[in-house]
């Protein structure tokens, strides 16, 4: 029987990516198990994050890590906030519970910030366009190393409350939310799937 064929190193740098991309999944607070993150995992999850791209390099992504009691506290925070914020007709019992549990749930939370260039040369857009990137790079990570993440930006997060209780000083700063850590409940990674790439191309040939 002849040998199959060999890939090229350019193959089997593509072929590395395209798993790990798409093996990419949310796993939520709830599904995660009570198992500790290793402080060698988190710090490239994080060194990670600080490799993405960044226009005129802002490097614009600000990390805040809630561990151990720190988790009770972004809790106790996130309800007190959310009492301030919502007015009593639009207030929900099941997400002020929610707000409260969800960073209990989770080993590690990092609190997501955007600290806007000073002299604002680069779009604002580009700043949490950055961010994202950071962000989607520490979800790969995640993902690499078998840990469950989940990025949350519930309403309250983009509030001059938040970003001022997480020390982004300046007003034009910005909180986008939090980012969750854990190891899966669940031996079984989930399954996912997308939408045919053909709905969302427009080729432009001339």
């Amino acid at each position: 029987m002849p040998d199959s064929p060999k890939l090229d190193p350019i193959s089997l740098r593509l072929a590395a990516a395209n798993a790990l991309i798409r093996r990419r999944r949310t796993i939520k607070p709830k599904d995660m198990s009570s198992r500790p993150i290793e402080n060698e995992h988190l710090a490239a999850i994080l060194e990670n994050g600080n490799w993405a791209p960044t226009h005129g390099m802002t490097q614009p992504w600000r990390f805040f890590i809630f561990t151990e009691d720190g988790r009770q506290r972004l809790a106790d925070y996130l309800q007190s906030l959310y009492k301030k914020v919502v007015s009593k007709e639009d207030f929900q019992e099941a997400k002020f519970e929610k707000l409260g549990a969800q960073p209990l749930q989770a080993p590690v939370i990092i609190g997501i910030g955007m600290s806007r260039q000073k002299i604002e040369k680069v779009p604002e857009i580009e700043e949490i366009e950055a961010v994202a990137c950071a962000v989607q790079n520490m979800h790969l990570t995640a993902s690499a190393l078998g840990m469950a993440a989940f990025w949350s930006s519930p309403p309250i997060c983009y509030t001059d409350d938040m970003r001022k209780w997480l020390g982004l000083g300046d007003e034009r700063d910005k909180c986008l939310g939090f980012f969750y850590l854990g190891w899966p409940e669940s031996e079984e990674w989930p399954e996912s799937t997308r939408d045919e790439l053909s709905e969302k191309v427009t080729w432009v040939n001339s």
